[in-house]
């Protein structure tokens, strides 16, 4: 059985029409060999190699994902430096509108015009924002973006959030910056992804405090992570509590394991079909509308 047909007999076994996968990268081409060369020397790191499994060029990074029944994607980009966002939403933007399943994704950076360039995204259409506090190294309450998470909270557009303190802690990681945060913008839509490795527990503890705040599951319970930050079982039935509020996120192509790990990680939790059906479809599909 082929990786694609391993794939679509999860999903067809659940009795779902595909997969939306809220966590994946497409980026300018330089910019994308910049980060696969992060990767690549990430191991005295972590400890461990990471090896990219999906290093092919842009049309066959698309065809896997469809022929794995992805019904939409994201195209999560995020600038490590000031006057990098804007040009980053402009290339989104544009694989947005030649790229139909994928939802239009932006991003920013603490620096002056944050507003004005978040805004013009959020008027061309965009309907994720990435935010990522390791790579990006800032505080997320910068007075800088005051004015981006108040519009972006008014909008209701979701921000997927690298805030956890994997593979490699930051200066702003962790769940005390993104608490502050929401402590001041309460009606923040935050999706804080990879469970909040390896914060698990405080982030479901401030997925608790805060009705917006969802999680998603890029690269957690595989072997991979389990190896490196495993989730702490006791949390299960928590986690299952709040089987609204969980996405399934992969970070493809930049994964070092086969696609169809991730959905095996998740389905041996033992959650049950439903919890897996609203994990890897219909919370998505209910936050994006599709």
């Amino acid at each position: 059985m082929t990786e694609s047909e391993q794939v679509a007999s999860f999903w067809k076994g659940l009795g779902l029409p595909g997969l939306i996968d809220v966590h994946t990268h497409f980026m300018p081409e330089r910019v994308l060999a910049k980060v696969w060369n992060y990767f690549d020397s990430v191991g005295p790191l972590t400890g461990v190699r990471w090896p990219i499994a999906y290093r092919t060029e842009e049309s066959l990074r698309l065809d896997t994902l469809r022929g794995f029944g992805v019904r939409r994607f994201t195209s999560m980009v995020y600038p490590h430096k000031p006057q990098m966002a804007a040009w980053l939403n402009a290339w989104s933007a544009e694989f947005a509108s030649r790229t139909p399943d994928c939802l239009h994704t932006a991003t920013f950076f603490p620096e002056p015009g944050a507003v004005d360039y978040v805004a013009r995204a959020v008027e061309g259409g965009a309907r994720v924002f990435k935010a990522h506090l390791q790579v990006g190294d800032y505080d997320p309450g910068d007075e800088l973006l005051d004015g981006v998470w108040g519009l972006l909270a008014e909008a209701g557009i979701p921000i997927v959030t690298h805030c956890g303190s994997g593979p490699a802690p930051g200066r702003y990681t962790g769940p005390g910056p993104v608490g502050r945060l929401l402590a001041r913008h309460p009606r923040l839509r935050l999706i804080v992804a990879h469970m909040g490795m390896p914060e698990y527990g405080e982030f479901l503890d401030l997925a608790d405090r805060h009705p917006g705040v969802c999680l998603d599951t890029t690269m957690a319970f595989t072997v991979f992570s389990e190896t490196l930050s495993p989730y702490p079982r006791e949390q299960l039935p928590r986690l299952a509590d709040l089987g609204d509020r969980v996405l399934f996120g992969t970070d493809f192509p930049n994964i070092p394991y086969p696609y169809a790990e991730a959905l095996r990680g998740l389905a041996d939790l033992g959650l049950g079909d439903a919890w897996l059906r609203a994990v890897c479809h219909d919370n998505a599909a209910r936050m994006f509308g599709v």
